[in-house]
């Protein structure tokens, strides 16, 4: 049997949890987990404690801030990996990182690379009004998101989908993906697909104050946010009564007997509270938010007749 590469694997959120684990079950257990100290653990809403499965596992744990400093790239040096995995991590691997393993270096990304490179990519895919995306295996290089592609998959975007359902989807493609391409890791005999550089495109990186709510804009485009920025993500927010008020789901419902301005609460009962958005359509807040409170119905809440953004 052919001796199992050295590898290393660099992460921090739910993903690279479900990806370490996968190398872990097919037997290509990392000599050394790299992951952020808890103290950093802001710099991701989906942030993902890796330290007890390394340990577990019996690799060795290195909490590193930045990839490029030359006290991580050093230690990485020391370890002699083959192979390195980045999977949920927030920084450019540079030039000096990706000379490190003798392989390579093998990345993830939640789009059908060339297509969406760059931040916050399951967030504008549901912005964007997609019906299809997908997602990428692919070998680092020196730019971002710019690697040959080692496998792809690809899976429908429902009409009513939300960060946390597409986050699945991601997951479970990205599980499947590294099972199926272990083998081929092994036997030397992973594709490096290039990609088509004149077909791509990227997406900015997003903060939490881009999930304000504009209710002047017409419901459907309220609705793709709510769905867009919620779990795990920090979530679309208006203000009521003064207090920020976050709306953590939403159920579209259209035209509605009513005449109101842009944000006002027309109806409100157990199934949620009824708002009118700026092209007279409506959408029914099913969870809601006050700062420094748990979430809750609207009925416990906001009050009928009541505008919301203000």
């Amino acid at each position: 049997m052919a001796e199992l590469p050295r590898v290393v694997f660099v992460g921090a959120i739910e993903g690279s949890k479900l990806a370490l684990e996968t190398l872990i079950e097919h037997g290509l257990v990392p000599v050394a987990v790299a992951t952020l100290p808890l103290s950093k653990a802001h710099r991701h809403s989906d942030f993902v404690d890796l330290r007890p499965l390394a340990q577990a596992a019996g690799s060795q744990v290195l909490e590193i801030s930045n990839c490029n400093s030359p006290e991580a790239l050093q230690s990485l040096r020391e370890l002699q990996p083959d192979l390195i995995f980045v999977m949920g991590w927030s920084q450019i691997c540079r030039a000096e990182f990706l000379a490190i393993p003798t392989q390579g270096c093998i990345g993830y990304h939640p789009a059908p690379l060339p297509v969406n490179r760059g931040r916050a990519v399951i967030p504008w895919t549901i912005l964007q009004d997609r019906e299809q995306t997908g997602c990428t295996l692919f070998w680092l290089d020196d730019g971002v998101d710019s690697g040959d592609i080692l496998a792809q998959q690809c899976f429908p975007v429902s009409a009513d989908e939300t960060a946390g359902s597409l986050y699945r989807k991601h997951l479970d493609a990205l599980r499947s993906m590294l099972a199926e391409n272990i083998p081929l890791l092994l036997q030397h005999r992973a594709p490096r697909r290039v990609q088509d550089h004149s077909s791509a495109s990227w997406c900015a990186r997003r903060r939490p104050e881009h999930g304000l709510i504009d209710w002047q804009r017409d419901a459907a485009e309220v609705w793709r946010l709510v769905r867009a920025v919620g779990e795990p993500y920090p979530g679309a927010f208006s203000y009521f009564a003064g207090q920020k008020l976050t709306v953590w789901s939403a159920d579209w419902v259209g035209e509605a007997p009513h005449s109101a301005v842009p944000g006002q609460i027309v109806s409100i009962d157990a199934e949620g509270a009824l708002v009118q958005c700026g092209d007279g359509l409506h959408l029914r807040l099913i969870a809601v938010q006050l700062e420094g409170q748990p979430v809750q119905q609207p009925l416990g809440v906001l009050k009928r007749h009541e505008q919301l953004g203000r």
